[in-house]
């Protein structure tokens, strides 16, 4: 179990499903169909959704790439954390959303792999927290341009080196969306 006190409870952590974030990204309706699926599970099972909203550069709030994507709508009761840094924890409010929350593990979903999510299961990770990916629920933009390798292969190469992270007193791990149980 995670190293933090007192901290039984799961959350799932929605990362920069926005419009600007996930427009024209691999498997796009997929993955956005797979949050859905879980925000909606989640609900369901009384589990806290926790929505991160990047803002910055061309993500000003208010507009319309830096908008939720319309497939999904947070609660009005479900926290929305903004952030300006790809780990979902460097100077925003998650930490004491979460603590309040008494959450000690996060299921993660949303974009971009090679970026925000990664960072955000390592700050996670780091800080303690039991951390789940899930692997079909999380998507990236095609940066092949600039060097990188392909959206498909940058998700299975996350997936795979996720699934062996391993720390002391903590867990981590990919599992498909069909799999997750927040129990």
């Amino acid at each position: 179990m995670a190293t933090l006190e007192n901290r039984p409870n799961t959350a799932l952590l929605v990362v920069d499903v926005q419009n600007g974030v996930v427009a024209g990204n691999h498997a796009r309706d997929t993955v956005v169909a797979n949050v859905s699926n879980l925000v909606d599970k989640a609900r369901r099972e009384d589990v806290p959704v926790v929505w991160v909203q990047h803002a910055g550069n061309e993500f000003e709030p208010e507009t319309e790439a830096w908008r939720i994507v319309p497939d999904l709508e947070p609660d009005s009761a479900e926290p929305v954390v903004a952030k300006d840094y790809g780990d979902s924890f460097e100077d925003t409010t998650l930490e004491t959303v979460l603590s309040d929350l008494g959450v000690g593990r996060l299921v993660v979903v949303g974009a971009q792999t090679d970026a925000c999510i990664r960072s955000t299961l390592h700050g996670a990770f780091t800080r303690g927290y039991d951390a789940t990916l899930v692997s079909d629920a999380h998507t990236t933009e095609d940066l092949t341009e600039w060097g990188a390798p392909p959206p498909a292969q940058v998700i299975a190469h996350t997936n795979l080196y996720w699934s062996q992270q391993a720390a002391p007193g903590r867990t981590a791990g990919t599992v498909k969306t069909e799999e997750v149980d927040f129990g």
